[in-house]
């Protein structure tokens, strides 16, 4: 005989079973439910208190919940990073270089303009200057210390000018061609100067030591009073160099005489200025240089 297609839950145990279990648990959530709706109208209160309570006993789930959803997040962050390092790591590379190359023109522009200012001032009250120029190239090896000079004949540069910067002397003209020029450093070997200090006026002579470097002696052996720290400036004696341009900075005494460090480095100097040869005929014609403001002219009065 041919079994039915579908067999009522009566013949099965385990149907039945299963059965009258779901219409427990309906019928229990359904009292349950009633149960709390009566208690939310009747006790409102007591409502809160066993909603509170069914807050803290659900709680622990929540937090564990939380906890994986966080560290799932993260992981997806920590991947998502790595991806994109590559990509950001380029560019804050690329930001970089730009800003460090922004700030080398700033800081070029900055000294050169305060090299210009101070050229400026320096033309406007020293009269000797004939020219201004720029070094070009210095040698820092070779055991003459020469550097080229952007101008030439053309605006009237001679040997044996004396060329400064903003700082202090840098040494004189060698040679001179149509449009450049050689100078002769201050601290090469062949390079003498009158200085004289600046404080109390007392002679010495600067020569080169080929290394960057000056050898400072007095005229008299038997004294040296060189302290570091005494600032040495031309004396004018033998013409050529004119009188109170700085020369450089007394570093260490020494047993004849003391070692000084120019205070006008050529590696460092842009902008210079070619000044006209001091001699006893334009002696008169050069007034002393002063950082003061010049004294304003008093007006004439007008004719009566």
């Amino acid at each position: 005989m041919t079994r039915p297609a579908h067999r009522r839950p009566g013949q099965s145990r385990k149907a039945q079973t299963s059965l009258f279990i779901a219409y427990v648990i309906a019928v229990t959530g359904a009292v349950a439910g009633l149960l709390l709706a009566i208690l939310s109208v009747v006790d409102p209160v007591g409502f809160a208190q066993l909603r509170v309570a069914s807050h803290e006993v659900t709680a622990p789930v929540a937090r564990v919940s939380r906890s994986v959803i966080g560290s799932i997040s993260g992981v997806d962050d920590a991947v998502s990073a790595y991806v994109k390092a590559g990509s950001q790591n380029r560019r804050l590379r690329k930001q970089l270089n730009d800003t460090r190359r922004q700030l080398v023109a700033t800081s070029a522009l900055q000294e050169e303009n305060r090299q210009l200012k101070a050229l400026l001032k320096l033309q406007q009250t020293d009269r000797a200057a004939l020219a201004n120029g720029y070094l070009l190239t210095s040698t820092s090896t070779s055991s003459k210390r020469i550097a080229l000079l952007s101008i030439g004949r053309n605006l009237g540069v001679q040997a044996g000018q004396p060329v400064r910067g903003a700082d202090g002397l840098i040494g004189r003209v060698l040679s001179s061609g149509p449009s450049v020029s050689q100078v002769l450093l201050l601290t090469d070997v062949d390079n003498i100067v009158p200085v004289r200090r600046a404080r109390d006026g007392l002679p010495a002579l600067s020569s080169g030591r080929g290394n960057g470097d000056l050898d400072i002696r007095t005229l008299n052996i038997a004294n040296n009073p060189f302290k570091p720290g005494d600032i040495l400036v031309t004396s004018g004696t033998g013409g050529l160099y004119p009188p109170n341009i700085p020369v450089a900075i007394i570093v260490r005494r020494q047993d004849d005489g003391a070692l000084a460090r120019p205070l006008a480095d050529p590696g460092k100097v842009d902008a210079v200025s070619v000044l006209r040869p001091y001699t006893p005929d334009n002696i008169e014609a050069r007034p002393a240089i002063s950082t003061a403001p010049a004294a304003p002219v008093p007006a004439r009065p007008a004719p009566q």
